[in-house]
């Protein structure tokens, strides 16, 4: 994924709100003054403070934090819904802020489709119409755009609902039109803004397995905003944990739960399970530093998560599992190991006589 094609590159980007806004920027500039400080002395909001990220193509990027921390701020820059105060954002290599209204329109209709937490479908249109609208707004001709809108709606299930109005769909049906809608486009970046938090729990999980595995088919990118760690992490490939309209620390769910930047982001992660999280690779002690043997140990691979791990070393009367990769052994799981993975810790027990 590092090595894949940058979609969006996000580079030191700040929003601020209030009338005094422009003085703010300048001491920002300046003086480097903080978000209190800001709000002290020039009565503004910052709403996004010096945020830098990259989605790569194909990648599902989660943007997570808590009311107020600015995901949903951030989420408008990237299509520029919000206009930044400062700072630069690119869409494949182009920087939007300096796109005329047509170029943006242009850029927001052909590379990015968004879905928010309304889906805002209208009412008096049938599903087909409903999926059809952005490419109308676009002027597309109806017969192109019903049959975009009927192709997405057959990849998110709903090709017997095309005549129905949205009074006769459930909530997470409804949902399944806004994709389609943002879907109709082909677009490359879809930007989702908590599409599915006022969903039932069991429908809401539905959802999310069925975004991911949409959207990792069709090859897309997408942003997802989210409040819900575990959402971010059955969805994300990569996290960035936002507070104060700053980023705390950005990389996987497994990076973040075992190397958290810092306590903000230790408490937050503190009450994930690790079972299905944590991989024998980030628990293993390397082979050079494993003093018992290895040859008679069970295999096991690599990306095996530690609930598998657990599973494997009980069905045996070994006392730790050999890691391979490419046919050798390249480190050791023991039971410790895992106890510790279980805490969120990496391996480090050497010793494999007492394993």
């Amino acid at each position: 994924m590092e090595n894949a094609e940058v979609l969006i590159d996000c580079q030191s980007v700040w929003k601020v709100f209030g009338e005094r806004n422009a003085e703010a920027i300048e001491a920002i500039t300046a003086q480097g003054l903080s978000k209190r400080d800001i709000l002290r002395d020039f009565g503004c909001v910052v709403g996004v403070s010096d945020a830098s990220l990259q989605v790569h193509r194909g990648e599902i990027f989660c943007i997570m934090g808590l009311s107020g921390s600015g995901k949903s701020t951030l989420i408008r820059l990237l299509n520029r819904l919000i206009e930044p105060s400062l700072g630069t954002v690119l869409v494949k290599g182009q920087d939007i802020s300096k796109m005329d209204a047509a170029a943006l329109r242009r850029t927001r209709a052909e590379h990015i489709g968004m879905v928010f937490q309304s889906v805002a479908l209208l009412p008096q249109r049938n599903v087909l119409e409903n999926a059809a609208f952005g490419l109308e707004v676009q002027g597309i001709p109806r017969n192109e755009r019903n049959r975009a809108a009927a192709a997405a709606l057959a990849k998110v299930g709903l090709s017997d609902w095309t005549k129905h109005y949205p009074s006769e769909l459930s909530g997470g049906m409804q949902q399944r039109v806004g994709l389609a809608r943002a879907l109709a486009a082909d677009p490359e970046i879809i930007l989702m803004d908590e599409p599915f938090s006022a969903l039932d729990p069991l429908i809401r999980r539905q959802l999310q397995d069925e975004f991911r595995q949409l959207t990792k088919e069709l090859g897309k990118s997408a942003v997802f905003i989210t409040h819900d760690l575990d959402e971010a992490i059955r969805i994300g490939d990569r996290i960035a944990i936002m507070k104060d309209g700053a980023l705390i620390q950005v990389g996987t769910a497994e990076d973040i739960v075992m190397n958290p930047a810092d306590q903000y982001v230790a408490d937050f992660v503190a009450g994930i399970s690790r079972l299905h999280l944590i991989k024998a690779h980030s628990v293993m002690v390397p082979v050079v530093d494993w003093d018992g043997p290895v040859d008679d140990l069970p295999r096991c691979d690599p990306e095996a998560d530690i609930d598998a791990l657990i599973a494997q070393i009980t069905e045996t009367s070994a006392d730790a599992l050999a890691v391979q990769e490419d046919g050798r052994v390249v480190g050791v799981v023991s039971v410790r190991n895992l106890l510790l993975g279980v805490r969120g810790e990496a391996g480090t027990d050497p010793i494999g006589a007492e394993a």
